[in-house]
């Protein structure tokens, strides 16, 4: 049963001045009861679930698995969390970092979110693994491994679980770190020393402006119980209660990390990636919305690529050396542009990305059907490679490991061409 929250307020008596280590208990008092009453408010399912993942080489292509409880491991006595309760949350298992955050040091607050900047990306290079955990009094401090999916040409409507493999990025005798930051629990006798703290710096401001009688302490003590009282309990970085700490730490690990590619992950994803999983979880092949579109069997003049395009690499294909090929759909408009994109056999790595933009900035001719331009559905093939030190334009020899930062455009090239006359008709 959760307890009503308990509010103290205390009325000026200039008639009975009250010493001022009463009025410091009393704010304390008032303080610790609130802070109290808010985190029994907090109902346990405030830890907001996170999707249970398998760590072996496919854990991309379940666009909709089965949530799970963030908090899986037994719970500590008192309400804590300890380092191996963290550890049976974390370690061992194929996380995604929330964001595509693309920094090899990464700095949370006690909220999950992200402190300073990181160049951000695709999903498919912020699948990471875990293998160490230090638990401080202040912070979490998280080692691990950055992986990027790279996926094996499989069609949506084909078996999903053999779409993807998990390729190292993080270089060799390097990790991936990430820390962060606790709640910080403490005692109700440290916290009326702060308190304490707070008046004689408020009685001083009061002395300064020449308010020195015992109605302006009871003011001071007032607005300093007013304060605890009014409170954010999402907002502030102590608390009296481990438990509550512990809650907090949870949803700080479930905003930053997701076990699985569960709903959250897919709907911060840009549309093409959304459409991909839509087919995948329902095994299969893109339709367009529109039942106005149509194929180009259908047409009596089919849409034509005008341009070529050269989206840019990044550094962690060239360094890994993923390379091969990979199939878009993207609907061609009555005015010769493209519509909507949608990834059909995807790589992996960033690259997609890379080659959706360069489809939406390139010319086609549009279709024609009874002397009338129709939209289409139009499959482009786009072929990755790496060049070899040697063919290297710039002739530069990639470095042995790789830098932390973001390179582009690195040496890379593409080639986009049409798919057969039978590929279109089908």
């Amino acid at each position: 049963m959760l307890m009503p929250t308990l509010r103290f307020h205390l009325l000026p008596l200039p008639a009975f001045p009250v010493p001022r280590r009463i009025l410091v208990g009393c704010a304390a008092l008032a303080l610790a009861c609130s802070l109290a009453a808010a985190g029994q408010q907090q109902a346990p399912a405030d830890a907001s679930p996170h999707t249970a993942a398998n760590p072996s080489a496919a854990p991309a292509p379940d666009a909709t698995p089965a949530a799970t409880p963030v908090a899986s491991a037994e719970p500590s006595q008192g309400g804590g969390i300890t380092e191996e309760e963290i550890k049976q949350l974390l370690v061992g298992k194929s996380l995604y970092v929330r964001g595509g955050y693309l920094d090899n040091s990464l700095s949370f607050d006690e909220h999950g979110r992200l402190i300073g900047h990181s160049p951000q990306g695709s999903y498919a290079p912020s699948l990471i693994e875990i293998n160490k955990v230090r638990l401080t009094k202040r912070k979490v401090e998280l080692e691990g491994v950055r992986y990027g999916l790279h996926f094996l040409g499989a069609l949506p409507y084909e078996d999903p679980t053999k779409a993807a493999d998990k390729v190292r990025i993080t270089p060799r005798k390097k990790m991936l770190k990430i820390s962060i930051d606790r709640e910080l629990i403490v005692k109700p006798k440290k916290m009326e020393k702060a308190m304490q703290a707070s008046l004689d710096r408020l009685a001083k401001t009061a002395a300064a402006q020449g308010q020195t009688d015992d109605t302006d302490q009871n003011r001071t003590a007032m607005a300093v119980a007013a304060e605890a009282e009014a409170a954010d309990p999402r907002s502030v970085t102590t608390t009296f209660s481990p438990a509550h700490a512990s809650r907090l730490l949870k949803q700080a690990l479930d905003r930053v990390f997701a076990q699985g590619l569960d709903d959250r992950m897919i709907a911060s994803m840009p549309d093409f990636w959304k459409l991909y999983y839509r087919a995948v979880a329902a095994r299969t092949d893109y339709l367009p919305a529109d039942s106005g579109v149509l194929r180009q069997n259908a047409v009596d003049h089919r849409a034509k690529l005008l341009s070529t395009f050269e989206p840019p690499s990044n550094e962690f294909a060239q360094a890994t050396g993923v390379a091969g090929m990979a199939l878009y759909h993207a609907v061609i408009g009555p005015d010769g542009k493209p519509g909507e994109i949608v990834v059909a056999r995807p790589i992996g790595f960033g690259l997609d990305e890379n080659a959706v933009d360069a489809i939406r900035n390139a010319s086609f001719e549009p279709a024609v059907k009874d002397g009338k331009p129709v939209p289409v559905v139009l499959d482009l093939v786009v072929q990755f490679r790496i060049y070899s030190r040697r063919t290297a334009v710039a002739g530069k020899a990639l470095p042995e490991e790789t830098p932390a930062g973001l390179l582009l455009p690195g040496p890379y090239t593409l080639a986009a061409a049409l798919m057969s006359e039978s590929g279109n008709g089908r």
